[in-house]
């Protein structure tokens, strides 16, 4: 039997505290799954959540653990994780969440928690416990993730536009009512396959550093489980307060329209979660929303509103870093 690093007390407490912070992402970032499918009329926002919910969980079935590994393994040094500075991560990303939270501002709950662990990791042990060929992979797609939803919402947008040319708009509107269910079912798959794998990283980080496990053991089961669920409820609840700025703000949408940014939105999370690098769900729908308006025209999308969401995912990982900084100092005091 294996002895703990630390005691059962602080572990089972830091294991709660990263699945309050699972609970927090999806309830936070509920709003990127379901903001469009509420927005154009197609579901209530009650149906919603229950939808994307459900889609949530069923990810457990669909994708590997590769973002899992990113996280636990290749953002920063494993030999410098101890429970502090897993308590400064997840308080420096949790802290960050309920800011953005409060005042509506669709920020990153994946880029909080990398910031998290870089500002703790720091405060510990300088620059040198950063990894940077995993950091580097992380960081671009802060730039690329919202790239390909644009790319791809836009490139929807245009091939069934083409498609549907000779076709009335209500006739339009009442096939892409069906299809939007689809769309936001498979973008909230993809939103609880690389959302819940941030935090089994963290934990399995965790089980490591306190030695109730070793690297080469695989992710136990209930940890996989607990985190799943844990984001399917925390996007139950719903983060109402972020809804209206990606539903309606950037840009005016139909059903159509909500198809084309939620298929855009998805097939960025597929890809980015088969090659296992955390994104944030937030910038990706925001490309998309944003590519599916410029189609139509530029002066479609209101460009004031995206530049301040531009610059909220500009400030999170740097925030929360220094936040989680503060909260490893704290946590050396206490815990």
């Amino acid at each position: 039997m294996q002895t703990l690093n630390i005691s059962i007390y602080v572990l089972g407490f830091l294991i709660v505290l990263a699945l309050l912070f699972d609970f927090m992402n999806g309830f936070h970032d509920a709003a990127n799954a379901i903001a469009t499918v509420v927005s154009t009329g197609v579901l209530k926002p009650q149906n919603a959540v229950l939808l994307a919910a459900f889609f949530n969980f069923l990810a457990i079935l669909i994708f590997q653990l590769k973002v899992a590994t990113t996280v636990g393994r290749e953002t920063i040094d494993p030999a410098v994780v101890d429970h502090y500075v897993v308590f400064g991560a997840l308080v420096g990303a949790i802290t960050w969440n309920l800011l953005t939270w409060y005042y509506g501002i669709p920020s990153s709950s994946s880029h909080a928690l990398i910031g998290g662990l870089v500002g703790a990791a720091v405060a510990k042990a300088g620059t040198d416990s950063l990894i940077s060929s995993g950091l580097i992979k992380t960081i671009s797609f802060i730039v690329l993730s919202p790239l390909l939803g644009f790319l791809f919402g836009s490139m929807m947008m245009l091939i069934v536009s083409w498609l549907f040319v000779r076709s009335t708009p209500q006739r339009v509107d009442k096939w892409f009512r069906r299809m939007q269910l689809l769309s936001a079912s498979m973008y909230s798959l993809g939103h609880g396959g690389n959302d819940a794998q941030k935090t089994m990283g963290i934990i399995w980080m965790l089980l490591i550093a306190a030695g109730a496990s070793t690297a080469s053991d695989p992710l136990p089961w209930w940890v996989i489980t607990s985190c799943y669920a844990a984001i399917g409820l925390g996007t139950l609840f719903g983060g109402w307060r972020i809804v209206k700025t990606m539903g309606q703000k950037i840009t005016k949408l139909k059903p159509v329209g909500g198809f084309c940014a939620e298929t855009g939105g998805a097939m960025t999370l597929f890809l980015a979660t088969a090659i296992g690098i955390p994104v944030s769900t937030t910038h990706t729908i925001t490309g998309a929303i944003v590519g599916v308006g410029s189609s139509r025209k530029m002066s479609a999308v209101r460009w004031g509103v995206a530049g301040n969401i531009v610059w909220a995912w500009i400030f999170t990982i740097p925030a929360s870093a220094f936040m989680a900084a503060i909260a490893w100092w704290l946590g050396r005091q206490w815990l």
